[in-house]
């Protein structure tokens, strides 16, 4: 009988606006800015053995705003950055659909977390959803996973303007990413 892989809990974290400057649709590689604390939070996660999965929607591709090709540029040149750092993410997914094409992949329907789970053995309801919109909040509950709302990227005024009117709020509401690294290693895995 095959050995079963023990099934480990994640962070998930959204990419811009999270992990780098909202600039809207980021539509060329040079506009691509990693806050400077990315990198060391992330190395911090590594380091607890927690696997790190960036999830992104990029309708910017369905829209016709940019190629596809632009969206694995940028996601390159994210790793390259974080590489030199000595920082690692584990795996990429990224939807590149509007709302209008109801896929199952984007944010906060679960498809690209449910692709990561079966693809490196993660425990969903174990792991961590990190990032600067409502949505990501509601991907972590509709996951089952804790969410953790950064202030960075359109965090700030999605608390501001919106969280009253929010069915689920985040289980955490953070600073900016290392802030969020520092809950998410003091919680029981």
């Amino acid at each position: 009988m095959p050995e079963q892989t023990a099934l480990r809990p994640a962070v998930f974290l959204d990419r811009d606006g999270t992990l780098a400057e909202e600039v809207g649709y980021l539509n060329h590689a040079s506009r691509f800015r990693m806050f400077p604390f990315a990198a060391e939070a992330i190395r911090r996660l590594n380091g607890a053995g927690l696997p790190v999965v960036v999830v992104t929607n990029q309708s910017g591709v369905g829209r016709g705003y940019f190629p596809e090709s632009l969206v694995r540029t940028v996601n390159e040149l994210m790793t390259q950055q974080l590489a030199a750092a000595e920082a690692r993410i584990d795996a990429i997914y990224y939807c590149p659909h509007t709302s209008a094409d109801n896929c199952d992949c984007r944010k906060p329907k679960t498809g690209m977390l449910e692709r990561a789970a079966r693809e490196h053995a993660l425990d969903l309801r174990r792991s961590f959803v990190v990032g600067d919109r409502y949505g990501d909040v509601e991907l972590a509950r509709n996951a089952q996973a804790r969410s953790v709302l950064v202030r960075t990227g359109y965090g700030e005024g999605e608390l501001a303007w919106h969280s009253a009117k929010w069915s689920t709020q985040p289980d955490h509401v953070a600073e900016d990413l290392r802030d969020a690294t520092d809950w998410i290693l003091r919680q029981p895995k």
